[in-house]
C-alpha cells in the first residue's frame, strides 16, 4: 500500500463521478431531445445501467489496499451492525416516496409504446415530496445512503477512502441536482430549501 494507490482510487471514482453527473444534466438531455425526439425516454434506463456498469468497472480497476482500519469487538460490532440494519430500513422509507418504476426508467419506456411520452418531460416525471423522509432532509436517500456506508464493524482503507469519496460526491451531487430542481420547481423548491436542511436534519451552516 502506497500513496499512489490512494490518489489512484480517487482518480478513478472521479472519472465515475464525473461521469455520472454529465449523463445527468439537464443540458445534456435537452440537446439529446432535441436530436431524437421521444426516444429520450429510454434514456432513464440508459442511464441506470451505465451508472452500475462504470461502478462495477471502477471497482475491478481500482487498487485494493488491505490495511484494516479498524475491527470492532463485541458488543459494539453488534450495535454497529444493528445500526446499519436501521440505516437501511431508513433507505427503504426514503425510496418509498419514489415511483420506483420511474426512477428506474420502465414507466418512460411504457408510455413511448402507448403514444403518451411527453418530450418535455425529458427522461423523468418529477414531482417535489415534501412528505415522509423529505420532511427532515432534502435528500434523504443519500442520508441513510451515508450512514449504511459508513457504519461498518470492520473498516478497510480502500473502503475508508471509497465512503470519503461518497460522501463528497453526495454533498456536490446535491448541488448540481438542486440546481436542477430549481429551474423546474422554481420558488416552490426555494421555500423548501429554507425550511429543510439539505443532507442531515439539522442545520450546522446554511446550505
Amino acid at each position: 500500500m502506497n500513496a499512489l494507490d490512494i490518489l489512484v482510487i480517487v482518480l478513478l471514482f472521479s472519472l465515475f463521478a464525473y461521469s455520472h453527473t454529465w449523463l445527468a444534466s439537464r443540458k445534456l438531455k435537452m440537446l439529446l431531445a432535441d436530436q431524437i425526439g421521444a426516444k429520450i425516454a429510454f434514456y432513464r434506463m440508459f442511464y441506470n445501467v451505465s451508472s452500475v456498469l462504470f461502478f462495477l468497472a471502477f471497482l475491478a480497476i481500482a487498487p485494493k489496499p488491505n490495511l484494516i482500519i479498524y475491527d470492532l469487538q463485541f458488543p459494539l460490532d453488534i450495535i454497529t451492525f444493528a445500526l446499519q440494519v436501521l440505516s437501511l430500513i431508513g433507505l427503504v422509507w426514503a425510496f418509498r416516496q419514489f415511483d420506483l418504476k420511474e426512477f428506474f426508467g420502465i414507466s418512460q419506456i411504457v408510455r413511448y409504446f402507448n403514444g403518451t411520452f411527453s418530450v418535455e418531460t425529458l427522461d423523468e416525471k418529477q414531482e417535489l415530496n415534501f412528505g415522509g423522509a423529505y420532511k427532515y432532509s432534502r435528500h434523504p436517500v443519500y442520508l441513510f445512503s451515508i450512514l449504511f456506508l459508513g457504519l461498518r464493524p470492520q473498516m478497510s482503507l480502500f473502503y475508508l477512502i471509497l465512503f470519503i469519496c461518497c460522501v463528497a460526491y453526495f454533498y456536490i451531487g446535491s448541488i448540481y441536482e438542486e440546481r436542477k430542481l430549481v429551474e423546474v420547481f422554481g420558488d416552490s423548491y426555494k421555500e423548501y430549501q429554507k425550511r429543510t436542511p439539505r443532507i442531515f436534519p439539522f442545520r450546522l451552516i446554511k446550505n
